[in-house]
């Protein structure tokens, strides 16, 4: 059986995220619980930088655009946050370009917007 990869920092977070969750419920913009979830990362003391740039590569090269992601914990967890009526694939697509431009090896894919917290982990098999 293989191990989890940054298994502790990841079950941190997504704990927090149903406390989060528990609290607020469904029907709020995604900037509330980003905003929420923050106090929390501050609260449990989770390093954290909140809307981090994630820059992309091409062949080597730097280029102008970046990715935005909502959260790096720990400085290895990229965090997405969604709240939508469901997960749609392109999100999924979103947090895994996110993975691939950075080299990070872990994404956590939060949708805070159903009626029960919905998550998805991804790893990144290409580092």
């Amino acid at each position: 059986m293989s191990k989890l990869l940054h298994k502790e920092e990841t079950y941190r977070i997504i704990g927090l995220c149903m406390k989060v969750h528990k609290a607020l419920g469904k029907g709020f913009l995604e900037s509330v619980y980003e905003e929420a979830l923050e106090k929390e990362f501050l609260k449990e003391n989770i390093p954290y930088e909140k809307q981090k740039r994630l820059r992309i590569y091409y062949n080597g090269e730097r280029m102008d655009k970046y990715f935005v992601a909502d959260f790096m914990c720990y400085d290895k967890i990229i965090i997405e946050l969604k709240a939508a009526d469901y997960m749609h694939k392109n999100m999924e697509a979103q947090v895994i370009n996110y993975l691939k431009a950075t080299k990070k090896e872990v994404g956590l894919l939060i949708n805070f917007g159903e009626a029960s917290l919905k998550w998805k982990r991804f790893i990144n098999t290409s580092v």
